[in-house]
């Protein structure tokens, strides 16, 4: 999938802050920590079609409080080729953003157990928007019933009050006229540790779309035996740096100088449907292992 992103979001409570700790890539049915399942993990909108629609049901035996509401934030990366999203909520200037002109309807909603609801997205863009793609995020969060916990730090009988509140984030996508899907990569650094290899993959998007495919790496020896590979999603709005491991031989079965092979292709993604990928270019390389 793309990075449709599950973060971790502090939410406040009574007198305490809650940090979920969610994984960043997510399957076509988001568990929102056996809070609510969310799908799918992308909307996506387009001049063609204005309107889209996502089901949350609550698969529990106990109510939920839902909110549904848009932020901006896409992937970006560290030095250390770390990738996170986020999340702005007010005082977006980002020109791709999509925020301000789509419309969720309901925006809060109580599930009763083992019950579902259709949330429903309207664009409404602006006049003379420039062809391209346009993002924004719809945070679904689900707050469960208040819980008294003891105080271990004070005298017996007093209790604080919390409340749990779990949240996702998935990505929305707007699309008008022509549209471009290009990646560049600019740059591939290989740090060799006793174990393994980092290979930190920067690429930069030269496409008015984000780039959406996989990241494919093989380390092969001289004969171009398969060592080791590795593939991951990948999700370019505007540069990222990617870090892939792979880990080294411990004997000296595989003949010497080793290869790094690298491919960047926007098919093969089984969590999005392939006509809702915009095609993109596919780049090969490969590099000697020192």
């Amino acid at each position: 999938m793309e990075w449709l992103s599950k973060l971790s979001q502090p939410a406040k409570t009574a007198g305490r802050h809650l940090l979920m700790c969610l994984p960043l890539w997510l399957l076509i049915v988001v568990d929102l920590s056996a809070g609510v399942l969310v799908a799918p993990t992308a909307v996506f909108l387009s001049e063609m079609d204005r309107t889209g629609r996502m089901m949350v049901q609550n698969p529990s035996d106990s109510p939920k409080e839902i909110t549904v509401y848009l932020s901006f934030g896409i992937p970006e990366s560290d030095s250390l080729g770390e990738v996170s999203v986020r999340l702005i909520d007010s005082a977006i200037t980002d020109p791709r953003s999509a925020v301000d002109w789509i419309r969720v309807f309901p925006r809060k909603l109580t599930l009763a157990p083992h019950d579902k609801q259709t949330i429903r997205f309207i664009a409404r863009p602006p006049k003379g928007l420039p062809d391209g793609e346009y993002w924004a995020r719809i945070v679904v969060r689900s707050e469960e019933g208040a819980a008294a916990i003891p105080s271990a730090t004070e005298s017996d009988g007093i209790t604080t009050t919390i409340n749990m509140v779990m949240q996702t984030a998935i990505s929305l996508k707007y699309r008008t006229g022509n549209l471009i899907s290009k990646i560049e990569v600019v740059d591939t650094r290989i740090e060799t540790h006793e174990s393994q290899i980092d290979a930190l993959i920067d690429m930069i998007n030269r496409g008015n779309v984000s780039y959406l495919g996989l990241l494919k790496t093989r380390l092969v020896d001289a004969d171009r035996v398969e060592i080791a590979s590795h593939q991951m999603d990948l999700a370019v709005y505007r540069n990222l740096l990617r870090r892939v491991s792979l880990p080294l031989p411990e004997d000296g079965g595989f003949k010497k100088p080793y290869r790094l092979e690298v491919s960047i292709t926007s098919e093969g993604r089984r969590d999005i449907q392939s006509e809702l990928i915009v095609p993109g270019n596919k780049i090969d390389y490969s590099m000697v292992i020192d």
